[in-house]
């Protein structure tokens, strides 16, 4: 009886000593970045001030009336992003990298997998706000009418930013612990975000010539598979890549 009455109140000591459930191991991450960027807004104002310099300077360099600015616009919002992602990226894992935070976090009961998709969703939230800045400017800059194209265009982005966060996040933890690491990121990334951001030029281009949504959703679904592949790469690649 003793025993058992000792089992019973060493049962809620081991309970709490589990490590938290793979969702809120998610959380946890993604809650340390918000904070720190909320604390510092380095990416807001390194990355957001970049992109939406790209856009008044394309906008003003390839702007050729108004038969041209729905042939620029696509191009304008996608480079302004994808070049706002590596920069973001850059910053984002240097932070990882200063004091060994890395290292704390790889020592931590947390799930490797749990580590890639928080910093993915980090990542994803924050160009989520920047594609709020940049598609409303771009618009302004090319007199785009926000009121007819603004639910698709929002579409596409949705649909098409997870599949830039996950790749970006897994080939920026891969070049976390290189000396050229900008260099290396912008040379790995770029071509494989290429497959993406080109549909969702072609998809935002197509909106801009009058397509309606049932016309749009090849691009959708052909999204969908970048998304869902680069997603589950970084979820079952992440703990390899990262470890020393």
């Amino acid at each position: 009886m003793a025993a058992s009455a000792t089992e019973e109140r060493a049962r809620p000591d081991v309970e709490e000593a589990r490590p938290p459930g793979w969702l809120r191991q998610v959380g946890l991450v993604l809650s340390k970045d918000v904070a720190i960027e909320m604390r510092s807004g380095e990416l807001a104002a390194t990355s957001g001030f970049f992109a939406v310099l790209v856009v008044v300077v394309c906008s003003m360099a390839f702007y050729g009336g108004p038969e041209t600015r729905r042939l620029v616009a696509p191009g304008v919002i996608w480079l302004a992003l994808a070049f706002a992602t590596v920069l973001a990226l850059g910053r984002s894992w240097q932070r990882e990298r200063e004091e060994r935070a890395l290292s704390g976090l790889l020592v931590a009961p947390v799930a490797r997998s749990a580590i890639f998709a928080g910093k993915a969703l980090g990542l994803l939230l924050f160009l989520f706000v920047l594609e709020l800045c940049v598609v409303p400017l771009t618009a302004l800059l090319l007199a785009i009418d926000l009121l007819s194209f603004g639910g698709n265009l929002a579409l596409i982005c949705i649909v098409a930013t997870p599949g830039i966060a996950a790749a970006g996040t897994l080939f920026g933890a891969m070049t976390v612990r290189t000396r050229a690491r900008d260099l290396v990121l912008a040379i790995v990334l770029l071509p494989l975000l290429a497959p993406t951001l080109l549909t969702a030029v072609a998809a935002s281009r197509a909106l801009l010539d009058g397509a309606s949504s049932g016309e749009l959703l090849d691009y959708f679904k052909l999204m969908l598979v970048f998304d869902v592949t680069l997603v589950a790469g970084g979820l079952a690649m992440f703990g390899a890549l990262i470890e020393d």
